[in-house]
């Protein structure tokens, strides 16, 4: 791991995020909000757990969630992703691609391997609030309900007054630990009228696992504990091959009920207040020493340290009220990007606060998820979690013995070990291969040295070898092509035909090209090889006057319709480092085509960042505050920040990821790619980009 330094700052970065606090005063199920740690986080509801999961599951699930908790249901059958391949041809050669066949028996493998291993929900942390006859409460018998987040510090402070008693709640998470920790004032204490529900969701096979599901008697597979001096309840829980550990630690005597979801927990005395923590591990460990102020003490320093770390710009003196929003969303996408994706491994699209495609990375999406903290300051988030390529590595390497080329062939929907999914899309998809390279270099320019080369050299090496390989020479022009067999980052082309797509052709000889520059920096020849290639790579396609987004697809502007899912011909020029390689007033047209007919309904919460980075880089930086804030549904930001899609997907964290982006290098433009001239910003400790 690489620890990369930073200039000092010395804007107010505490009165920054603290007039961004997010406030509710009534129960709103998708705006719930989430403290972790980059590792774990749980998700609660109005009451500052998360008491009603069904109440919320339609909005942001209540989950709890963590970077190491998978399991995989009994593989019955023996499903490989050997069974789901399937050869196409290209210009005669035959390779196999996992895919999701009509087939059966290759169908049901396809399904397992998608959906195996999964995320799961490590528990569910609620309250047990009744009435004095024992009813339970209902979200609607809730008053003078009143939460806020407080970014800065990462707590949650809660309050609400249930049968005309009032309940206060302060939630946090601990940042060197996967736990949660909580204080509780209120006098339903002393008649157990408040408590704890513990109990423990099981995981589906579905998209997005509501943590909603329980299998009949889940207390049958707890085993715990309680301490001698009832202060401490231990407990490990099997799933399957997966087991792990809950620790539960209070400030007072507890009593522990068992039920067939779990346990509920009530203190002993007579007291109007209680502190407790929650923490899991996958090992057996011995519970956190508690002392409550101590550790939310080291939790703020620790999550300040993180802000005053990394860069930061203050709008405040700017009227503009544009720039007030722009200021909300940079904060809020600061926080969720910190505790969602700051991790070891490579975050899914929704982070730890849901699950969403059975909890699994998509690597396409890594480049939103990780350039941000690079960007941003946090370097060593950045180089840590780069680290995963190593891991990814033989997994990656199979991908490519398999289909008969060189190197290795990252994979698109993954899992912490480097897994493989069947997809009848995502095995298509190539715009994830060269993002290793973008990050290496990236690191390498802000790092030069031997141990950087040396470090990542080989990853660099042998992804170049597979982009090399992949190329398909036409035995009649000589010409190299990318595809066809490949699935661009715009989805909505056939495979079968795609040949040359704009921006994965142009990241494609930008990645070949700076893999050359690596062998010379190691002392190493060029390969002849891929500068043959390079010389004969197809170009990109176009009129005199416009980019196309494939070669494949002739005049793409001329019906309108077929304008839709993601604008990535954009990508050639926001995404993909910058040579003399794209025409800027060709792309200008391009872009300007693209701002006034595209479907913007149809995108996804990362093109409108993808537009703004190409406004910027082509200096028009009135439009890419427009595309930042452009008002279609996906492009919502809500309350509690998140990036808003569908009812199927609730958040969407590269979305975010690419809002950071976009700032990042409109804070670094000086010129007319920047913010407006009349706003009065402030702007500190940002990195340069490619």
């Amino acid at each position: 791991m690489l620890c990369l330094s930073l200039r000092a700052q010395d804007i107010d970065r505490k009165k920054i995020y603290e007039r961004h606090k997010v406030v509710l005063t009534s129960v709103d199920t998708v705006n719930a909000l989430t403290v972790g740690n980059g590792n774990f986080a749980v998700t609660v509801d109005i009451t500052g757990l998360q008491t009603f999961p069904l109440h919320y599951q339609k909005g942001m699930s209540l989950g709890t969630q963590s970077n190491w908790g998978w399991h995989s249901f009994p593989n019955n059958h023996g499903y490989n992703i050997e069974m789901t391949l399937d050869t196409v041809s290209v210009f005669g050669k035959k390779i196999p691609y996992a895919v999701q066949s009509t087939i059966p028996e290759k169908r049901n493998a396809a399904d397992y391997v998608r959906q195996n291993p999964h995320r799961i929900h490590l528990a569910q942390l609620g309250w047990h609030l009744t009435d004095e006859k024992g009813q339970k409460a209902t979200p609607e018998g809730l008053e003078n309900i009143f939460q806020e987040l407080n970014p800065w510090e990462g707590t949650i402070k809660s309050t609400f007054t249930w049968q005309g008693k009032p309940v206060e709640v302060e939630t946090f998470a601990l940042q060197d630990h996967d736990a949660i920790v909580v204080q509780v004032k209120s006098p339903l204490l002393q008649n157990r009228q408040l408590g704890i529900d513990l109990s423990f969701p099981y995981p589906t096979d579905t998209f997005l696992d509501e943590a909603t599901t329980f299998r009949e008697n889940e207390s049958a597979y707890l085993n715990n504990e309680l301490n001698a001096t009832q202060t401490a309840f231990h407990l490990s829980r099997s799933l399957d091959s997966l087991t792990y550990f809950t620790s539960f630690t209070s400030s007072i005597p507890i009593d522990v009920e068992n039920n067939d979801k779990g346990y509920v927990l009530f203190p002993q005395e007579s007291s109007d207040s209680w502190q407790f923590i929650f923490h899991f591990s996958p090992e057996k460990e011995e519970g956190l020493l508690f002392e409550y102020e101590k550790l939310k003490a080291q939790s703020i320093t620790s999550l300040t340290n993180f802000w005053t770390e990394g860069a930061i710009i203050d709008f405040g003196y700017t009227n503009d009220p544009r720039a007030y929003e722009i200021e909300r969303r940079m904060v809020l996408s600061r926080y969720l990007t910190k505790v969602n994706c700051s991790g070891t491994i490579p975050p899914q699209e929704t982070g730890l606060t849901l699950n969403s495609w059975y909890g699994k990375p998509h690597m396409e999406m890594h480049w939103w998820h990780i350039l941000p903290f690079m960007l941003w300051g946090n370097t060593t988030v950045f180089t840590s979690q780069l680290d995963w390529y190593f891991q990814g590595y033989p997994g990656a390497k199979n991908i490519a013995l398999r289909q008969g080329f060189k190197g290795v062939r990252w994979q698109k929907m993954t899992d912490p070990w480097g897994g493989e999914t069947a997809s009848s899309v995502g095995s298509f998809l190539i715009w994830q291969q060269p993002h290793i390279l973008y990050f290496t270099e990236l690191v390498y320019q802000h790092y030069p040295s031997q141990e950087v080369l040396n470090r990542y050299g080989t990853l660099v090496e042998n992804t170049a070898l597979f982009m090399g390989d992949f190329l398909s020479k036409d035995p009649r022009s000589k010409v190299y092509h990318l595809g066809p067999h490949i699935i661009p980052a715009q989805e909505s082309y056939d495979p079968e035909t795609t040949l040359d797509p704009t921006y994965e052709l142009t990241y494609w000889r930008w990645g070949l090209k700076t893999a050359q520059q690596w062998r010379i920096r190691q002392g190493l020849k060029e390969l002849e090889e891929w500068n043959e290639k390079l010389e004969h790579l197809a170009p990109l396609a176009s009129t005199n006057k416009v980019y196309w987004a494939t070669a494949s697809q002739p005049h793409p502007y001329e019906n309108f319709e077929t304008l839709v899912d993601h604008p990535s011909v954009l990508g050639a020029i926001a995404m993909v480092p910058q040579d003399a390689f794209i025409d800027h007033e060709k792309m200008r047209n391009t872009l300007r085509i693209i701002r006034d007919h595209w479907q913007w309904e149809s995108c996804w919460g990362w093109d409108f960042p993808l537009a703004a980075m190409a406004a910027q880089r082509l200096g028009n930086g009135e439009m890419a505050l427009e595309f930042l804030l452009h008002p279609a549904k996906k492009n919502t930001y809500l309350k509690n920040g998140h990036n808003y899609q569908t009812e199927r997907l609730r958040l969407y964290l590269p979305g975010n990821g690419g809002f950071l982006i976009a700032l990042a290098r409109m804070a670094m433009d000086s010129n007319s790619g920047g913010f407006p001239k009349e706003w009065k910003i402030k702007a500190e400790g940002f990195l340069s980009d490619l």
